[in-house]
């Protein structure tokens, strides 16, 4: 560590940019992986998550073809996988919402390295989610039924009181403004790249992109406020959006689900496993893209202080429901928690317990928070736990009031095939988009550059004293 960096540390400078970049430095280093030809890394990469996604959608053609016999679902447990890897992967999403818009709102600049890759890996998770949810409608060619909309089939319209329209209309009102959210705060950066082509066909495509962004004064004011105004509307989504997703369990009467303490416990969960999977992404791309000080320590060791938070929130909620379960008195509800920790599913169950709240309490040192090893394992633990954390609430509530619906949930190949078949299509989006699109705002990491601050100069005086003393 520099002397300099050092004195930055002392008197509480800590650089959101190492290395003293200059303005063409960063536009360049920052597109330096849109410019070149991808390497062999990248290649191998997109060639497995490209297979993987393939026989994923073979798998979902025979499963269109066979029926749903194919699978492990049954007569209690009629979600199975399905919408285990549906919550999940709108978990997973909600990091991407909460590091763009609440914390644009709260002007907190360490947000500027990283929330263009958390954009991002919101819309390719809630897409993969969609499709998941899309597939177990049972005949997929028709879930745009799902959607109120005028029709000739006379008085057939959607349940209104049915907590999975209540997930459409949340899950694409999500997907909608986070999708302009990301496109908007990508046009100058895309306009960047519109000036720097060479090639015709890609500099034609990029000027449509571009929406024909000038850069002028005014531009950036009608910027500026189009991007507090979809902050301003994505901020209660972060909220709602998982919310609504827990009312698929917590309106049931079923023991184990029919709680209120559901939604804030999935909220939390959800910001839990979405920045886990953030750092899970920037460890790697800070690595292979050579982006260490644009994604700095400072960046991944704040996001580590959300994980441990917020598992400790998740913690909390697991805690809390087996107290409710006692103190209620209620015999059913109480052997619904003996029976997840105790029962046919306890190996799932601790594991959830070890990964989402033992793993995180590394994160009290500040050592193990800016080491890049503990966080990545910690990180794909955390996503493993939140994986079974959904494992365990869908298939140990199945044993209801009827001893004789007591049937466990055995997963065939096909299901396990149609899990990974998710992430070979969320890596896949996410590979394009990291070989086409710049994973870093450079617009917003200049405005947080030393530079770009009307007393850097008198911060530069200050360093050079601290240095000489």
């Amino acid at each position: 560590m520099s002397m300099t960096t050092l004195v930055k540390e002392k008197l509480g400078i800590v650089p959101l940019v190492e290395g003293d970049k200059t303005y063409k430095q960063v536009t360049e280093e920052i597109l330096k992986p849109t410019d070149s030809f991808p390497t062999s890394l990248w290649w191998k990469a997109f060639l497995l998550a490209l297979t993987i996604t393939i026989v994923d959608i073979g798998i979902i053609g025979y499963l269109c073809y066979e029926g749903l016999w194919i699978l492990g679902v049954n007569n209690p447990v009629g979600w199975g996988f399905f919408i285990v890897n549906f919550v999940f992967w709108i978990g997973i999403g909600h990091a991407g919402t909460l590091i763009s818009a609440v914390l644009f709102l709260f002007r907190q600049g360490w947000r500027t390295g990283i929330n263009r890759a958390a954009e991002a890996m919101t819309i390719f998770a809630v897409l993969t989610a969609a499709t998941t949810l899309i597939i177990h409608i049972g005949r997929p060619w028709l879930g745009f039924w799902l959607f109120p909309y005028p029709n000739n089939r006379g008085p057939l319209w959607v349940n209104f009181r049915s907590p999975l329209i209540w997930d459409t209309f949340a899950v694409s009102t999500y997907l909608s403004i986070s999708l302009v959210f990301w496109y908007i705060g990508l046009v100058p950066d895309i306009a960047a790249l519109r000036d720097r082509c060479t090639h015709k066909v890609k500099k034609m495509i990029y000027s449509a992109m571009s929406l024909g962004w000038v850069g002028s004064n005014r531009a950036w004011s009608h910027y500026e406020i189009v991007c507090m105004l979809l902050a301003a509307l994505s901020t209660p989504l972060v909220l709602s959006v998982h919310t609504i997703v827990s009312f698929d369990f917590a309106v049931s009467i079923l023991p184990g689900w029919h709680t209120t303490i559901l939604p804030p416990y999935f909220v939390a969960g959800a910001v839990f496993s979405g920045f886990a999977m953030v750092v899970t992404l920037m460890v790697i791309a800070r690595e292979v893209f050579n982006l260490k000080q644009y994604i700095t320590l400072k960046h991944l060791e704040n996001m580590n202080k959300i994980i441990m938070v917020t598992g400790l929130m998740v913690g909390y909620a697991y805690g809390s429901e087996f107290f409710i379960a006692w103190y209620s008195g209620n015999e059913y509800e109480g052997f619904t928690f003996v029976n997840r920790a105790f029962g046919p599913y306890a190996w799932a169950y601790w594991i959830m317990i070890s990964c989402n709240v033992l793993s995180p309490q590394v994160f009290w040192f500040e050592s193990n928070r800016r080491n890049i090893k503990v966080m990545f394992i910690v990180s794909i633990f955390v996503n493993i736990g939140m994986w079974f954390e959904r494992f365990v609430i869908v298939m140990t509530t199945h044993r209801d009031f009827l001893p004789s619906n007591w049937a466990l949930y055995i997963p065939t190949f096909y299901d396990f095939a149609m899990l990974i078949g998710t992430f070979g299509i969320f890596f896949t989006l996410f590979l394009l988009f990291c070989r086409i699109l710049p994973i870093i705002a450079m617009a917003e990491v200049k405005t947080v550059m030393p530079h770009a601050h009307a007393n850097a100069h008198a911060h530069k005086e200050v360093i050079k004293e601290g240095v000489k003393h």
